[in-house]
């Protein structure tokens, strides 16, 4: 038996000589390069005891390194956990503490403050910082430039990423090579990537766009990427020119579209603009396609799921849908109360069933028979509808999830983190249409008896609590939060008196 994943992507790598990534800077690493350099990342972590099935758990900068990491955890035969770099240190406690990984990598910077959290578990800290350097990196560049995969099977878990609901605790998403394989052979040739792509990879890598989706359909396709750190209007537009595909959020595109330099000369060239993470509005892609000429791509997916629909490659690629089942998925609407399928054009639930849906939720059994079922369609928690024509479209989500420039945010955690400040009573917390992130998140919070509230102070007590992206970018005060005959907030509500907070 073979290492399932690193195989097949190792059977498509073109000559060794040929770039796969270059950086804004000008490092570049070859194919031969990704081999090599995995196989020194493999080799340290083999010498820190990571066994097959062990988790090594990451919240490091984008760098290739860290990508190298990501194939160097496939090899040995790890499961590899990617964590959001904005994560505060008590965000990350949860994480590690619940996936108790063998090795825990993070920031120079942030070693000190992880310690404790990474003797919890008995994890070896190691460090590895936005230049590439560190601990982790000293011992790679010590070991061998060759290693021997681990064998490891279909089903086999490559990857644990965690996932937000409305309730509850985070849920680790077990992602089997497979899972990843599958996906990734099915967008190849979906989107016809080839040798010939230059992807422009400004993507986070610790979430499946970035990670999965992007980097997972260029090895496979023996393409090059142009690797950017993060999204940075000036660098795209530099960069464009030598790029032959694009991979973004919603954010991305409004960004480019605020440029003057934003021409369809630059982009004349392109052969495909792909939107994914969060909604795209349908008057970006109008504006877009007006613009440039191009229409975006829009596709659907999930951390549990990777890609499960997209607009076509050639054919109409219709704003306000995310396109029809990709190839080898199923996907129905279902009544959420009573879990019949409905009939085309009803709006219900999003199941989706196929090679990529997840294996379950990390240690969480009773969670997983609640979302997967037993004829193994998974319960997306997504509300949509089935035009006449096949296009999916999605109308909302049955829970509270806010996504916002991509990141899931959910509001319980958000509340509770509030209502812990003095003088507050009850909040809620909303997400509204945002021209920029897609959606804002917003505060509406009531305060106790006699209490005064300074609206100006409630995201700033936050800021050692929750990472940016989920903290409060608008906060209301109300003397009470509305409420139905049943007693619960009515967030419909307060959604609609504050949908106009980022306009003009």
């Amino acid at each position: 038996m073979t290492n399932h994943l690193f195989s097949e992507i190792h059977a498509n790598m073109p000559d060794p000589a040929k770039t796969f990534l270059e950086t804004a800077e000008g490092q570049v690493l070859t194919y031969g390069d990704v081999v090599g350099l995995s196989a020194r990342y493999a080799n340290a972590l083999a010498g820190l005891g990571v066994k097959p099935g062990d988790r090594v758990a990451v919240q490091v900068e984008k760098t290739p390194d860290a990508l190298m990491l990501y194939l160097a955890t496939v090899r040995v035969g790890g499961v590899f956990l990617p964590l959001n770099t904005a994560y505060t240190p008590a965000e990350i406690d949860y994480f590690v503490t619940d996936a108790e990984p063998s090795v825990f990598v993070c920031d120079p910077s942030r070693a000190d403050a992880l310690k404790e959290t990474a003797s919890k578990v008995n994890a070896s800290l190691q460090t590895l910082d936005a230049n590439g350097k560190g601990s982790l990196r000293d011992l790679a560049e010590a070991a061998s430039d060759t290693f021997e995969d681990v064998a490891r099977g279909a089903d086999d878990l490559a990857a644990i990423l965690y996932t937000s609901g409305t309730t509850g605790r985070s849920k680790g998403a077990m992602l089997s090579h497979e899972n990843l394989a599958s996906n990734a052979r099915t967008l190849v040739k979906y989107w016809q990537f080839g040798s010939g792509d230059v992807l422009l990879h400004a993507l986070p890598i610790f979430h499946t766009h970035g990670l999965f989706v992007a980097t997972n359909c260029l090895l496979l396709a023996g393409g090059s990427m142009l690797f950017l750190p993060k999204f940075d209007l000036d660098t795209a537009l530099k960069l464009l020119p030598r790029a032959t595909s694009m991979m973004g959020v919603p954010t991305f595109y409004s960004r480019l579209l605020s440029s003057s330099d934003f021409t369809q000369s630059l982009v004349s060239h392109m052969r495909l603009f792909i939107s994914g993470s969060a909604p795209l509005s349908a008057e970006t892609h109008k504006e877009f396609s007006a613009r440039t000429g191009h229409a975006i791509l829009e596709r659907y997916g999930m951390t549990e799921t990777n890609m499960n629909t997209s607009n076509p490659y050639d054919g109409d690629r219709r704003p306000g849908t995310v396109g029809f089942p990709l190839p080898g998925v199923d996907l129905r609407i279902t009544d959420p109360e009573t879990a019949k399928v409905l009939a085309q054009g009803e709006v219900g639930i999003i199941e989706v069933k196929g090679p990529n849906v997840f294996q379950g939720y990390w240690r969480m059994p009773e969670k997983t028979a609640e979302e997967l079922r037993v004829d193994g369609f998974f319960i997306t928690g997504d509300m949509g509808r089935i035009d006449e024509e096949g296009y999916v479209a999605i109308v909302g989500r049955s829970k509270d999830l806010i996504i916002t420039g991509g990141f899931n945010v959910y509001p319980a955690e958000v509340e509770a983190a509030i209502d812990e400040i003095a003088g507050v009573a009850e909040s809620a917390i909303i997400g509204v249409p945002h021209p920029d992130f897609g959606e804002g998140v917003v505060a509406v919070v009531a305060p106790k008896n006699g209490a005064k509230l300074d609206k100006a102070a409630i995201t700033p007590a936050l800021a050692d609590k929750l990472a940016k992206f989920k903290q409060p970018k608008q906060v209301h005060v109300m003397d009470a939060l509305p409420r139905n005959t049943m007693g619960k907030i009515q967030k419909n509500v307060l959604r609609d008196q504050f949908k106009g907070d980022f306009e003009g």
